[in-house]
């Protein structure tokens, strides 16, 4: 058989011991389980999931944990490093639910990685909420199992190019990028009808092999197009060596924005003075004005990460929690862990988070605003929020010489 022959080691432990509950019996763990990438390329946002899961059990857990017919039960976490491959991740998810017997299950980063993994969620009928694919291929095939708490990526430049609009000197050609993974494939599938709608002229669109690291071409055709706006679709990693070879090249569009990276800490970090400028996405900021039945508030939850695990949370930390706060709420709210009675509770579930107000639609997704962010110095502003300008911008971006 072929589990018999995978050796996959968890790399971070779950946490298994029985709590004894009010009454003559112990409640019987829920263990939640899930496989993300702690190793590979994707490896730095992967984290983010695993220390999200296990911070808000931990926080459930010594809240009361989960109430169920009037017993309370603690949460426990079965993690697997899937070394950020998609093939051992379907393994992974199918040994969880077959051999390990984990009761429900949290989601997997990147939006090809969720696309496979639901499909396990499915054939055992094992509810999925993920907060790590945005794809609206993953929502788009009729499945009853997986729940997402990340927008349509269809809609990811939407508050964008909106923003543009508002901008003086008024950008007028765009340069699209984008890798040829699930997500980035849907982001621009949905950005092409609103640029043509903006009237904004896209000079260049090119797709490039995810995980790429060589952008010089790309950079030369932005370059020779005299693009005004750079709009990139892709992973942090690429997007770092797209920065950095731009620098190097010497290219300076007006404005670039990208997808993913600018939120992250890391990302800023790795950059230094050449962040600056970069424009991205965020559905979540550390607002206190989110409000949280277990963290208080959102910017409570930040500083609260902050101290535990040394950096600051971004959007997919926050995505991450809520999934884990999806599942109890709606094992309470059906007052079962049995798996078909707590997906019909998902279906119908509607509460506030400190990622925000968590209802999904009948595909399975919530829409949430992406709020329009910059790199400003050393600091992250909000730019855009689908009401005018909440910051003045800082554009158009000089040349490199220049700055």
């Amino acid at each position: 058989m072929l589990f018999g022959r995978l050796r996959v080691l968890p790399v971070w432990l779950p946490v298994l011991l029985a709590v004894a509950a009010p009454g003559p019996a112990a409640a019987q763990d829920i263990v939640l389980g899930a496989s993300v990438q702690l190793t590979g390329p994707v490896a730095n946002t992967g984290r983010y999931y695993r220390d999200a899961y296990q911070f808000a059990i931990d926080k459930i857990n010594a809240a009361g944990g989960v109430t169920i017919a009037g017993q309370s039960h603690q949460l426990a976490l079965k993690l697997y490093d899937n070394q950020s491959d998609v093939n051992l991740s379907v393994r992974q998810y199918t040994q969880l639910v077959s051999q390990d017997k984990v009761n429900l299950l949290l989601g997997p980063f990147a939006s090809n990685f969720a696309l496979a993994d639901s499909a396990v969620s499915e054939k055992y009928k094992i509810p999925m909420v993920q907060g790590g694919g945005a794809s609206d291929q993953i929502f788009a095939r009729g499945f009853k199992y997986i729940f997402g708490t990340l927008a349509p990526a269809s809609n990811y430049f939407g508050s964008t190019i909106d923003m543009l609009k508002l901008l003086k000197p008024v950008p007028k050609t765009v340069a699209l990028l984008y890798a040829d993974d699930a997500f980035d494939v849907s982001v621009v599938e949905g950005t092409r009808p609103k640029l043509k709608q903006a009237g904004l002229d896209v000079v260049v669109d090119e797709r490039y092999s995810t995980n790429a690291t060589d952008f010089n071409t790309l950079l030369s055709q932005i370059k020779s197009k005299n693009a005004d706006v750079v709009l990139m679709a892709g992973h942090e990693t690429e997007i770092l060596n797209f920065v950095r070879q731009a620098r190097s090249l010497a290219v300076a569009p007006r404005l670039y924005a990208f997808t993913v990276g600018v939120p992250s800490e890391d990302f800023r970090k790795a950059l230094g003075k050449d962040a600056d400028y970069a424009f991205g996405m965020t559905a979540w900021l550390p607002s206190p004005a989110l409000k949280d039945r277990w963290f208080g508030d959102a910017q409570q939850f930040a500083a609260a990460y902050k101290a535990r695990f040394g950096y600051d949370p971004d959007y997919h930390a926050a995505s991450g929690v809520a999934d884990v706060e999806a599942l109890v709420q709606a094992m309470e709210n059906a007052n079962s862990i049995e798996p078909q009675k707590v997906r019909d509770a998902l279906a119908k579930i509607h509460f506030d988070s400190l990622y925000g107000p968590i209802a999904f639609s009948a595909h399975g997704q919530i829409d949430l605003p992406q709020v329009v962010i910059q790199v400003q110095g050393d600091k992250l502003v909000e730019i855009y929020a689908g009401k005018g300008l909440v910051t003045p911008p800082k554009y158009p971006m000089p040349a490199w010489n220049a700055r």
